[in-house]
């Protein structure tokens, strides 16, 4: 339930606390804070808000313009369940001090903005978000990469490829999942449990409720955890929070979380469904009990614009190189820009487990958990839009098995871009989708391409790849 700022200063009062984090997100999706003393921090701050320097984040301004302000948000306090002294916490927007306006880069503002737009069209007064994000828990990590080498290596007690190794003086009881077989199994092969469990009580101790948690299909220790739906901006706070929580629980447990896409070679890699919906007046507006799969037609044209989209979403949904280690034709990824209502190589699936219309929602499965969820949920949520305003119909369904299709048939089905270079790309050309209502702006969209270009597509293509050695070493 969102508060004002006086409840939060008597929630801060009530919990002993005696510091307060400041938290807010940078461009390319990773959470920054800083803390200040209770007794620097008044009602005023909830306006007037607290300087910083923003040339140092990533994305943001130049060292010629550095000087910004981090205005907190009521509703988003909690207690810090990881600092050792009492800790407020609050996410924060970023305002620019000389206009007194919200800054156009930050992500938290682009999320407000699109559920403004939505509002403004009156196709809906609310949107509901459902992420499911998968990570890995590891017990060790290391990597590199210099002018003369470049190499990783991870190791979980989970994973398979342990499974005929001496222990360092302790005994080896096996009970690791087998490669594509960790879904479901129970203790002791699922040896995460009690750590998952720990996460979902302090996320809900921390105001966010949880639907279930469980082992993943990849060995070494790939899970996820379900939030339960909430509204846009509302949730990529959670996912934020979830993030923390995940990555803070396993390194007090003395292991480490990722939610990189694809650590483990030839297994499952971490993506991150995300169920959407929208209603308006407190009605599910996918539902239509004689529809497809019981959707309506405006579902139906949202669909056809995520379909339209695709390609140009994936450099928010999908934004870095090592997604499209897991985007790959041919291994059950959701690469496919159909939909249906139980093809999981779909890239819309429609969920068939209630016949309630308020559980009626579509599934959208390209996405995984390196986005900022702030941009990709704001995105997909533009595209959806555009397809209702325009009416652009998804076609048939496909709910045939797409790899069993012949070669003519199979040649028409368009895929998703092979790489973050061609999704950037595709963003280039297609983005007047994004620029409605003002929700993105084109220097937001330039920003993010030349970061996406500069420090991630051009780096990686500078580097000699381990596997190089293997194919060229003797040539």
């Amino acid at each position: 339930m969102s508060m004002t700022a006086k409840e939060v200063l008597a929630m801060a009062r009530e919990n002993n606390v005696q510091m307060v984090d400041l938290k807010f997100i940078d461009l390319p999706g990773t959470w920054q804070h800083f803390t200040v003393p209770i007794e620097q921090f008044g009602e005023e701050v909830f306006t007037s808000g607290v300087g910083f320097d923003g040339s140092s984040i990533r994305g943001f301004k130049t060292i010629n313009e550095s000087d910004m302000i981090l205005i907190p948000d009521p509703g988003t306090a909690f207690i810090d369940p990881f600092c050792e002294i009492p800790t407020l916490s609050l996410i924060c927007n970023v305002y620019d001090p000389v206009t007194g306006k919200n800054y156009n880069r930050d992500p938290r503002f682009i999320a407000q903005k699109a559920e403004a737009y939505l509002k403004e069209t009156g196709i809906a007064d609310t949107s509901f978000w459902g992420p499911e994000a998968e990570f890995f828990i590891l017990d060790h990590v290391r990597f590199d990469h210099s002018q003369y080498a470049g190499y990783y290596f991870i190791d979980s007690i989970e994973g398979f490829w342990n499974s005929g190794a001496e222990m360092n003086g302790h005994p080896n009881l096996g009970y690791r999942p087998r490669y594509k077989e960790g879904y479901f199994p129970v203790p002791p092969t699922d040896t995460l449990q009690n750590l998952r469990t720990e996460m979902v009580l302090l996320l809900k101790e921390m105001g966010i409720a949880v639907e279930a948690h469980h082992h993943e299909v990849a060995t070494a220790g790939q899970g996820e955890i379900d939030m339960k739906y909430a509204p846009l901006t509302r949730m990529a706070d959670q996912l934020m929070m979830f993030k923390y929580v995940v990555k803070n629980v396993a390194i007090k447990h003395n292991k480490t979380a990722t939610f990189m896409p694809k650590p483990v070679f030839q297994d499952n890699g971490s993506g991150m469904h995300v169920h959407q919906s929208l209603w308006k007046d407190g009605r599910p507006l996918f539902f239509d009990a004689g529809g497809y799969a019981g959707l309506s037609e405006l579902a139906l044209y949202y669909i056809g614009g995520l379909l339209k989209h695709a390609p140009a979403l994936a450099a928010f949904c999908s934004p870095t190189t090592n997604s499209f280690k897991r985007l790959v034709p041919g291994f059950e990824a959701p690469v496919n820009l159909v939909y249906s209502q139980r093809n999981r190589s779909a890239a819309i699936r429609i969920p068939m487990y209630s016949n309630s219309p308020n559980s009626k929602r579509i599934e959208y499965r390209p996405p995984d958990p390196s986005c900022n969820p702030y941009l990709a949920f704001a995105a997909l949520l533009m595209a959806g839009i555009d397809g209702i305003k325009n009416k652009i119909h998804p076609g048939d369904p496909l709910d045939k098995d797409i790899y069993d299709l012949p070669p003519e048939e199979a040649a028409k089905i368009n895929s998703l871009p092979g790489s973050l270079e061609e999704a950037v790309a595709a963003l280039q050309k297609d983005h007047e989708f994004l620029l409605q209502g003002g929700v993105f702006d084109e220097d937001l969209i330039n920003s993010w391409i030349e970061y996406k270009t500069k420090k991630e597509i051009s780096q990686i293509k500078l580097r000699p790849h381990p596997y190089e050695f293997v194919l060229y070493y003797d040539i």
